[in-house]
């Protein structure tokens, strides 16, 4: 079975310059930014681009890849503004994303910003609803979250919640390793019993991604920061039984370390030398 590893790339030079970026650092999925991650800006579509890429994709045999959401795109933000700008973002990611179909877009569950996780979730679902379309060759995925604030996602359940009040199986989850250990779930020492959980409350059908990101921070602690692969709380072991585990090692693996290209490359090297 075939690993697929990669790291998030620049967007800038378009669809088929991340293809061949991937394949300099030996990767073979990879993951963008549909627009600025901090702002709501988006690149000028390129249609031959994105057809030009598809082939490559399909040439070089690459896994899904992981489109990601801007972090500014609060799906239940208490401002009624800020909400209907987000969802609008979401439905134009998405048609975006249709020119790449059969990947995958990742995006963060949002912060309800003290309205209640209840109606936080509503607001999420209200918003998925809308923009997904019947057959929209595009699967979104739902991010687990630390757990920090008034985020959304930092419990198995909550996500969960939003599934069911979606109701769409277009509709899935990544799982982001930092994230859920920071949230409380001790994939060091129980990762079996922690995916045995995500079974129990989710359904390890919807489990479609992963983000690999160290630690900095102690179990627990929802604080959500990234550490690269063995220098953190999580340990390089931790990195050995994900790649090697039978209900993980076929899922799309993504790197977020605080890395440039030439340590991604090492680290996507040192992840399949962990392959048994």
């Amino acid at each position: 079975m075939m690993l697929y590893i990669g790291c998030h790339l620049s967007a800038s030079a378009g669809n088929l310059a991340m293809v061949e970026t991937a394949k300099s650092i030996g990767a073979n999925t990879f993951a963008f930014f549909t627009r600025n991650p901090r702002g709501s800006k988006a690149k000028e579509e390129d249609p031959a681009d994105c057809a030009r890429a598809v082939q490559a994709l399909a040439d070089e045999q690459f896994g899904k890849l992981v489109a990601h959401g801007a972090y500014t795109m609060n799906l239940c933000t208490a401002d009624a503004g800020a909400r209907a700008f987000a969802a609008e973002l979401l439905k134009d990611d998405l048609r975006r994303m249709a020119a790449l179909p059969g990947n995958y877009y990742n995006f963060h569950p949002g912060c309800h910003v003290g309205q209640g996780s209840d109606i936080g979730i509503s607001q999420i679902c209200d918003a998925l609803k809308k923009a997904l379309e019947p057959n929209y060759p595009v699967t979104v995925l739902l991010e687990t979250m630390a757990g920090k604030g008034s985020e959304i996602g930092g419990t198995f359940e909550e996500l969960r919640h939003i599934l069911d009040g979606v109701g769409n199986d277009q509709v899935g989850v990544c799982l982001d390793s930092c994230h859920i250990y920071d949230a409380g779930y001790d994939i060091v020492n129980d990762l079996d019993g922690v995916l045995a959980e995500f079974d129990r409350v989710i359904g390890l059908d919807r489990l479609k991604a992963l983000h690999l990101n160290d630690s900095k921070n102690p179990f627990s602690s929802h604080k959500d920061r990234h550490e690269c692969l063995g220098a953190g709380s999580l340990g390089i072991e931790t990195f050995r039984k994900i790649v090697n585990h039978p209900r993980l090692k076929a899922l799309p693996m993504i790197l977020e370390t605080p890395n440039d290209l030439p340590a991604y490359a090492k680290e996507i090297a040192l992840l399949r030398q962990l392959e048994e």
